[in-house]
């Protein structure tokens, strides 16, 4: 399946681009659309594993898997005072 990714703020700007579409088999878990991101996008690969993965506006643990048809956003972690 395809699987259009959204990213936000420096994944952007990392990635070059607002939008990634990665292919992924079915039952694919987020950690697997992880390390697909990584090799999509090689500069992700520092910020990746602390990337933020919205799975239809809910935030996912790498373990849950990804539906078809899913809206999948990734932001990076936020800090400030």
């Amino acid at each position: 399946m395809i699987v259009p990714v959204s990213l936000f703020a420096k994944a952007r700007d990392l990635a070059g681009a607002p939008l990634v579409h990665l292919e992924l088999p079915p039952g694919a878990t987020v950690a697997h659309l992880r390390r697909e991101l990584i090799t999509a996008c090689p500069p992700l690969a520092p910020l990746a594993p602390s990337l933020l993965i919205a799975l239809n506006d809910e935030y996912a643990v790498d373990s849950r898997v990804v539906p078809p048809g899913t809206s999948v956003s990734c932001f990076p972690p936020v800090s400030g005072g």
